[in-house]
């Protein structure tokens, strides 16, 4: 299963949100210059995790992103579950035609592997994934 850009993304918004220093609230300019992605795309990610109550958005001068919560109730599965299509084949939807899904063994295969990746997401939350927090400090440079 490979992700998309989106979910890639928007774990390194979330990533970089919970490393940054300060009361000032951290910019997607910034942020994408760091990681070396577009901010356009970014910024798109970024509002997306504001839709769905994880970072919020400050306008104006001084301005920009922070986490909404803190990064221990970020669940790394959930997140995914948000940002992903979750149908790997057209017999994960509801509109499949496939002549054999009722005997497909395959189907089956297919979802246990799809819920045991999940098992193992749904252990992590972002605070799990930012321990070692001063080490992306200095891999983004951030001060």
């Amino acid at each position: 299963m490979q992700l998309t850009t989106h979910s890639d993304y928007a774990l390194r918004l979330l990533i970089y949100l919970a490393i940054h220093p300060g009361d000032k609230p951290a910019t997607v300019k910034d942020a994408a210059e760091r990681y070396g992605v577009s901010t356009n795309h970014l910024a798109k990610v970024a509002q997306r995790l504001v839709q769905e109550n994880l970072v919020i958005s400050q306008r104006g001068r001084g301005g920009g992103l922070k986490l909404a919560t803190t990064p221990e109730s970020i669940n790394i599965g959930q997140l995914i579950r948000k940002t992903e299509n979750l149908e790997l084949l057209e017999c994960f939807g509801d509109d499949c035609d496939c002549p054999i899904e009722s005997v497909c063994i395959l189907f089956s295969a297919l979802r246990k592997a799809q819920k045991a990746f999940f098992d193992v997401l749904d252990g992590y939350t972002l605070a799990d994934v930012v321990k070692n927090k001063h080490r992306l400090m200095q891999s983004l440079n951030v001060a």
